[in-house]
């Protein structure tokens, strides 16, 4: 016995947890030059998983088995299931409400109300209301947002920018919802109150969408619309032509969003909403599906095997106009195949960061020479920025720091709604500028725009941190609470004394 050796686990130095991050920086920015937009469809997978092998074989070598690196992959990828169901789901949703006439009709209408002028703008504020009463920014997306893309489409606007206001109001909406599940995360992790959390959130929120509903107007009113009404009115007609045009056609729409407001998870609402969608598309547009199927094939089977494949491999129209082609050709299950690819390989890579240690050196490295309020916060955004581009999940940039400092702000005199705001600030609001994080591969899966295109005009997303930063170092909206003081022996007297780590903030 005592002859055996227990292998004993090293901790990671700071150069440890640096170079899988160099390696994943420079193979990512190899992939986007050299594949472009490509670069999410298999380029980027392969620099995260060869990253990941890297952050292995540093693990191996401080101790670590493979086995206890499997199993920290396994639950890795094991937390991003719920939102793979969900991507699934959503494919399914966007294949049978193309089939069902529910998008065509909300393109149809939006068309005939929306002024390009205040577009922008205005599809901002839709995601914004319709995200904070169902307290999801994916379905808002999903949703209202894809309609929307389809609207900006029709009217000859920038897909790129549309792309940014539907992501700005949704996740201002999700935001201040408290029906959003990042919502009250973060209040849970913090050891905060939820509707202390979102009023205190308000400081930081309301300005950010302000700023950014007075940019998209100014956007909307320097940029002209590439066609004109006569064009749109063109559009108009062929949905017309193609589709049963009616507000009846919303009804999946709103089950879904009652079905959000009544707090049903997202998996099976969405579910719900597809299946919904693709017997509305046997009711209401027989026309539709007939049109797909060959002479021999018109039958039930027929129409089942139409609204069946939507579901999967979602619809393929061949209409007179191919712009309108190219827009209501799309949605099925495996079209979100990618992302989940995508996913999958990122939260293998961060999972690996966190078995090991890697990512906890890192976060450390964050807390040296913290002495403010200020630098206390922007160090707890960046932090959140930070684990959302390594550990490619949003939920995960709200958990790890809200565990690592909730500490270290009672120790500073800092209320944890401090933290609890810094968490949303930097964690929820930054998750979908990343192009390998579930957020930003699954608004890329639904928006069919890449997040290197739309960011610039992500405007809340990225004013919001900004502004968070500016409030604490001028010290606007910061609570306090006493510095807690410790006991310490001198000889056999305990006195107490506050934490050397105190300084003035």
């Amino acid at each position: 016995m005592e002859n055996i050796i227990l292998k004993q686990k090293k901790e990671p130095s700071l150069l440890d947890a640096l170079i899988p991050l160099v390696v994943l920086v420079a193979l990512l920015s190899t992939s986007v030059y050299l594949f472009s937009d490509d670069s999410s469809f298999g380029p980027n997978q392969i620099a995260l998983l060869f990253s990941m092998g890297v952050a292995a074989v540093i693990g191996l070598k401080n101790g670590y088995t493979w086995a206890e690196i499997e199993k920290g992959i396994v639950k890795g990828i094991s937390l991003s299931l719920g939102a793979i169901l969900i991507l699934l789901a959503v494919g399914a949703l966007i294949g049978t409400w193309m089939l069902s006439g529910t998008v065509p009709t909300l393109i149809y209408f939006g068309l005939e109300l929306l002024n390009p002028s205040f577009f922008y703008a205005a599809t901002c504020l839709i995601c914004a209301i319709v995200a904070m009463s169902i307290g999801s920014s994916w379905t808002t997306a999903a949703t209202v947002g894809v309609a929307l893309m389809g609207v900006a489409s029709g009217m000859g606007m920038s897909d790129a920018v549309t792309a940014g206001a539907v992501i700005s109001g949704a996740y201002f909406g999700d935001k201040i919802s408290p029906l959003s599940e990042t919502t009250n995360l973060a209040p849970a992790v913090a050891g905060t109150e939820l509707f202390e959390h979102i009023r205190y959130m308000l400081w930081t929120t309301v300005p950010s969408f302000v700023i950014a509903l007075i940019l998209f107007t100014i956007i909307g009113f320097s940029a002209e619309a590439q066609n004109t009404e006569s064009n749109i009115e063109q559009m108009q007609t062929l949905l017309a032509q193609e589709f049963n045009i009616s507000w009846v056609m919303l009804v999946p729409l709103a089950v879904l969003l009652t079905l959000a407001i009544k707090k049903m998870p997202a998996f099976p609402a969405v579910a719900i909403g597809a299946l919904l969608g693709g017997v509305w598309a046997v009711i209401f547009q027989p026309d539709v599906i007939q049109g797909m199927l060959d002479d021999s094939q018109q039958s039930v089977l027929g129409v089942a095997s139409v609204v069946w494949t939507s579901l999967f491999d979602g619809v393929a129209f061949s209409t007179a106009d191919e712009n309108l082609n190219a827009l209501l050709s799309r949605g099925g299950m495996s079209s979100m195949l990618n992302t989940i690819w995508l996913i999958i390989c990122a939260m293998s890579f961060g999972a690996v960061l966190e078995r090991t240690g890697l990512l906890k050196a890192i976060v450390a490295l964050f807390l040296r020479g913290a002495k403010s309020a200020g630098s206390m916060i922007s160090r707890t955004i960046l932090t959140c920025l930070g684990t959302n581009i390594i550990t490619a999940d949003q939920y995960i940039s709200i958990v790890m720091p809200g565990r690592m400092y909730k500490e270290e702000y009672a120790k500073r005199g800092l209320h944890q709604l401090n933290l609890s705001r810094s968490l949303e600030d930097g964690g929820t609001i930054t998750s979908p500028l990343i192009p390998w994080n579930t957020c930003g591969a699954y608004m890329q899966g639904v928006l069919l725009v890449h997040p290197f295109d739309y960011i610039m005009y992500t405007f809340f997303n990225l004013i919001n941190p900004v502004l968070a930063i500016i409030y604490a170092y001028l010290g606007v909206k910061i609570l306090r609470i006493p510095i807690p003081d410790v006991a310490v022996e001198v000889g056999n007297e305990k006195i107490p004394m506050n934490e050397p780590t105190q300084t003035k903030i």
